[in-house]
């Protein structure tokens, strides 16, 4: 009997000992997860095809290959209202505040996920008081007794077949998505200010052409009336003029309601209500044309874009919990001990004779669930496909994106092209028009026709105008932002430090 004990602790130590190998050892079960190999093209439009901006009023942009995106990309545009705008937004935006928390409470679900790689230590205590009986013994003696107890236990659960690995690296996955949602927001905020500022000010620019349009249509119809009045003219002829007018005033309205609301969500989007103040107004002519644009490779994109990155998180999320799913098909082990004392009085705590104390180890394995864990590994690798399949489907949206917004600059500048040859053309018919009107050769409703004509062609070319600087901004947002430069401009505004940990 007294070989029996030692034999007894050497097969325990033996076990725990291998258990423990296996723990530190073993592989966790599951795919081990890797990103998906990045688009193998080094263009985003046909071979062939090229793409030539052309200039436009001495504003010529280039493509610049393989260059990457500024951080703070926003002042290429060279306007000191817009860049207080944007920095306005990123301090006070909620909606980024908003996603800044959540990225916060991924972090720390991610630093709690590792609390179960330690030791799960309890201390439990008890006080209670207790009638004996001792008549079962046959004794009609009994007693009134306190009785503490206090114990501590100790346990631990042993990783071996890497489920609980997996189910860190699964939080750490959903981490890094709403790490990628946050630069996401952040540049979907910033793309939104400028964008906003452009169209406000392109809204600006032709209400005030508006204006002089009517102003030009109203002085033609007094000049008209009193035509009319000498029997030089048809009244058809005010009719039409009125009909004109009326048509440009009912263009007015709608383009000072795009105007308004342009300014409330630039409002909402730097923090503020509407009504909360007035915004300084940004000249369109303030804003610079970029000349230099980035053009990185497709490749490069998938590595950069955050909507890109979040799918890819997304994935990766999705292949840890293919390795927790498994895990669950498959034996779990513990390791657990108590120690403890039990006494009557206080002052006798600490005393030897109330000691206990018990070491153990356990093994659940399943037997049978009604299928449940095949299942859900089932159910969990159809997830990862899913996911997969959105990712592929995200970086194909994205190359088309690009693709679509290099093709909308080229067409802009040749549409600006046409409409900047109309409107010198025009302009030079309403000089042409006032130096004959000088000169007594024609009447002054022919200048006015001619200043109408020139005002009509500037409300297109400001359009277009305004399109341009949008699709120039849309460049940079579908480029990724730049957000993973830390940035070469005196004041960088975004550290990727800044969205990426919180430390």
């Amino acid at each position: 009997m007294q070989r029996i004990f030692p034999l007894c602790r050497k097969s325990m130590a033996l076990g725990f000992c291998t258990i423990l190998l296996l723990t530190l050892t073993g592989c966790a079960v599951g795919p081990d997860f890797v990103r998906p190999d990045p688009p193998g093209i080094d263009r985003y439009v046909p071979e062939g095809q090229t793409l030539v901006i052309a200039p436009v009023d001495g504003q010529a942009q280039h493509f610049a290959q393989d260059v990457e995106v500024v951080a703070n990309w926003w002042q290429l545009f060279q306007s000191a209202k817009l860049d207080a705008l944007v920095q306005e937004a990123i301090d006070h935006n909620q909606s980024l505040q908003a996603a800044q928390a959540s990225l916060q409470r991924s972090q720390e679900n991610l630093r709690a996920g590792y609390g179960i790689f330690y030791p799960q230590v309890d201390l439990a205590a008890g006080l209670s008081r207790q009638r004996f009986s001792a008549a079962r013994f046959g004794s009609p003696a009994s007693s009134i007794f306190n009785l503490l107890t206090m114990s501590t236990t100790v346990s631990y659960a042993l990783d071996v077949f890497g489920g609980q690995r997996r189910a860190v690296e699964s939080l750490g996955a959903q981490r890094d998505f709403q790490r990628y949602t946050v630069l996401a927001a952040y540049l979907t905020l910033t793309g939104n200010v400028v964008n906003t500022v452009v169209a406000r000010a392109g809204y600006a620019a032709q209400i005030a052409a508006t204006r002089q349009l009517i102003e030009i249509q109203q002085e033609q119809i007094a000049i008209t009336a009193t035509q009319v009045q000498a029997g030089i003219a048809a009244y058809a002829s005010i009719v039409d003029l009125k009909a004109k007018l009326a048509a440009l005033q009912a263009t007015l309205a709608p383009l000072e309601q795009k105007h308004s609301q342009a300014e409330h969500l630039l409002s909402t989007l730097t923090g503020h209500a509407p009504g909360e103040r007035t915004l300084a107004p940004v000249d369109l002519d303030e804003i610079t044309l970029p000349a230099d644009l980035p053009l990185s490779l497709p490749s490069k994109l998938v590595r950069q874009r955050p909507d890109i990155l979040a799918a890819e998180a997304t994935v990766h999320e999705n292949s840890a919990n293919i390795g927790v799913a498994t895990a669950e098909l498959l034996p779990s082990f513990t390791l657990s001990g108590t120690y403890g004392q039990n006494t009557r009085n206080l002052a006798d705590v600490f005393m030897s004779s109330g000691n206990f104390w018990s070491v153990g180890a356990n093994i659940v394995a399943p037997l049978f669930h009604g299928g449940t864990s095949w299942l859900h590994r089932k159910a969990a690798i159809a997830a990862y496909q899913q996911s997969l399949a959105n990712y592929k489907q995200t970086a194909l949206d994205a190359l088309a994106q690009v693709a679509d917004i290099l093709l909308a600059l080229e067409h802009d500048a040749e549409a600006l092209r046409s409409f900047a040859q109309q409107l010198d053309l025009t302009q030079e018919s309403v000089h042409l028009a006032q130096t004959n009107y000088q000169a007594g050769l024609v009447d002054y409703s022919y200048v006015l026709s001619s200043k109408s004509q020139f005002f009509q062609a500037k409300l297109t070319y400001l359009q277009v105008q305004a399109q341009r600087l949008q699709d120039t901004a849309a460049l940079f947002i579908a480029l990724g932002g730049g957000w993973w430069n830390d940035g070469e401009q005196e004041e960088s505004s975004l550290k990727p430090e800044a969205f990426a940990s919180f430390r």
